[in-house]
């Protein structure tokens, strides 16, 4: 492995765990409709500015004991545990789509960065939803035109796998609609609300970076299967009776995560129709 391709996925790592902070962002100010650019980053105990040197992804929450400078209160280990997250993924995507130098390419890079955005917003959605069963609009709905838009910038870099822009529109219209139809019947049945319209907003976002077929329908089976075991754990650990309001946006995102990286071979090996539907 040459020094250069080394160096590269350094730099994939360290704009990963970039990224991560900027999420930290995101996470903290989007449920509250804060501005995520003003004003800059500050303690929300004491409101002292972070220095640029106290806000090194996750080195310098280690170099500063976990505590703020000014007035030592505890920084949650959430911090550096989203940087961490978002760092290793943006590697792991790296390596997935250039796993050999010579498979280093100005659309490979392009696809890198864009598959980066998007799984940053699933990370984002996923503490967002889990803390307070909720999903941002900008991790959403508001994301659609921006998946449009990245593969028609993926299209005329020449990768591949880019989508045309009414691939893109229907893949977002196919993934709003289907959870919204299964959202609407459910109602109907049982006057009851199933999930949030925040849901269908995000396999909505899904459908524009990913397309409508085999994405939309992988996504729904796996998070499916996954919200079923997650949900038949809890009430086995906590009793037949037990009721609690588990979000779904955390398994869509972990479904959309698989299929980015192992999407392919789960649907050639297991799912042979899903590709037929193509």
């Amino acid at each position: 492995m040459s020094d250069l391709h080394l160096m590269l996925q350094a730099f994939t790592l360290a704009v990963g765990l970039c990224v991560g902070s900027f999420l930290n962002v995101c996470i903290a100010r989007m449920p509250e409709d804060r501005s995520v650019v003003s004003p800059p980053s500050h303690c929300p105990d004491c409101g002292s500015g972070i220095k640029p040197y106290d806000n090194i992804p996750v080195v310098s929450w280690l170099a500063l004991g976990a505590r703020c400078r000014v007035c030592k209160t505890p920084i949650s280990p959430l911090y550096p545990t989203v940087e961490l997250l978002t760092g290793c993924l943006s590697l792991l995507l790296y390596r997935h789509l250039v796993p050999e130098p010579a498979a280093f390419t100005p659309s490979a890079v392009a696809a890198w960065a864009v598959l980066l955005v998007f799984l940053a917003m699933l990370v984002g959605t996923t503490y967002v939803d889990l803390r307070h069963y909720i999903i941002p609009d900008q991790f959403s709905i508001y994301a659609v035109p921006v998946g449009i838009g990245a593969n028609l910038a993926l299209g005329a870099a020449g990768w591949g796998g880019a989508l045309s822009w009414q691939q893109s529109v229907v893949g977002a219209l196919v993934g709003g609609g289907s959870l919204g139809t299964v959202m609407l019947l459910y109602w109907l049945v049982r006057r009851e609300e199933g999930m949030g319209l925040g849901d269908v907003k995000l396999l909505a976002m899904m459908g524009a970076f990913l397309g409508a077929v085999p994405a939309i329908p992988f996504i729904i089976l796996v998070s499916s299967v996954l919200g079923s075991v997650v949900g038949i754990g809890l009430i086995v650990v906590q009793g037949r009776g037990f009721r609690a309001q588990v979000p779904f946006g955390p398994f869509l995102a972990v479904a959309a995560l698989v299929y980015v990286f192992f999407g392919d071979a789960i649907i050639r090996e297991w799912l042979p129709a899903f590709a037929l539907m193509a």
